[in-house]
């Protein structure tokens, strides 16, 4: 494995077309390409975003549908390893579906998929009403692969505001690389965003890619934008100059940075494990 990766994030404004959406992708596949990128990551909701509350549930599809066979054939014919991050997976019955970020090689094979853990039920102040999980199914499982750019911790969007599994992920899995494709609201972006992912990456030491919508993609509905790339020390690598615009950021990964990062500072010697709070008495 080679130390030194070229990578990259998308940005883009997605709609409820998915040919458009999936023209743009096409896109941004050939400019990450044409960067001497090896991978890209895709924001949430790639290939779709529906106007209005559940709408979505009309055009979920299971990980074998037409949809994601189209994005499996542009990773192959591109020779790109692509990360999509939000799809709208077919749920167990009709009226659920599963916000699903899946990771696909080179080759054009499904390499992992792991299900959004923490569902968007929030009030946002100033802002809309959202309840997610009036549609999605939570998934269970935390997820990391192994892959040519390190080993992948899969997250999706709302999950950045947990810490607890960006911790497993390090800890537990191994995770040298965190994805957190999103579409945070202009309201919670614009307050949270860039802060929540530099203290990701810095309490786990891993390089944070965190692909984005941005602009609105309805009158009902605007995402924050700001793609990033972050080292494990916490620094931005990558950025486009634009946060509403469509385009991509590329950085170069440097799995020796994480090595030596966490060398000098080696949090996971010090740190309590978890049996270890089980067991502590609270005092006052």
């Amino acid at each position: 494995m080679a130390n030194s990766l070229r990578v990259a994030a998308a940005q883009m404004t997605s709609i409820n077309d998915i040919s458009a959406n999936f023209a743009t992708c096409s896109r941004l596949v050939k400019e990450a390409v044409n960067a001497g990128a090896k991978f890209l990551c895709l924001p949430e909701n790639f290939s779709y975003v529906g106007a209005k509350t559940g709408e979505s549930l009309t055009i979920a599809q299971p990980l074998d549908g037409p949809i994601m066979k189209d994005y499996c054939s542009l990773a192959r014919e591109s020779k790109i390893w692509l990360s999509l991050g939000g799809f709208q997976e077919k749920g167990h019955d009709d009226s659920h579906l599963c916000n699903t970020h899946v990771l696909i090689d080179d080759n054009g094979d499904i390499r992992g998929a792991y299900r959004k853990m923490h569902l968007f039920d929030v009030d946002v102040p100033g802002g809309a009403v959202y309840k997610e999980s009036s549609f999605t199914e939570a998934g269970e499982n935390v997820v990391a692969v192994d892959t040519p750019f390190g080993c992948l911790g899969l997250t999706v969007c709302y999950d950045l505001r947990f810490p607890e599994i960006y911790q497993q992920l390090r800890f537990h899995h191994g995770a040298q690389v965190l994805l957190v494709p999103s579409a945070f609201t202009k309201v919670t972006g614009e307050a949270h965003w860039e802060i929540l992912l530099r203290a990701r990456a810095i309490e786990t030491q891993c390089y944070v890619i965190a692909a984005s919508q941005a602009g609105k993609h309805s009158e009902k509905r605007e995402s924050y934008g700001d793609t990033l790339i972050i080292d494990p020390w916490g620094t931005v690598t990558g950025r486009l100059p634009d946060r509403h615009s469509t385009g991509i950021a590329v950085a170069d990964i440097d799995l020796s940075l994480i090595d030596s990062v966490r060398q000098k500072m080696p949090i996971s010697q010090h740190r309590k494990p978890d049996e270890f709070w089980g067991s502590v008495s609270s005092s006052l």
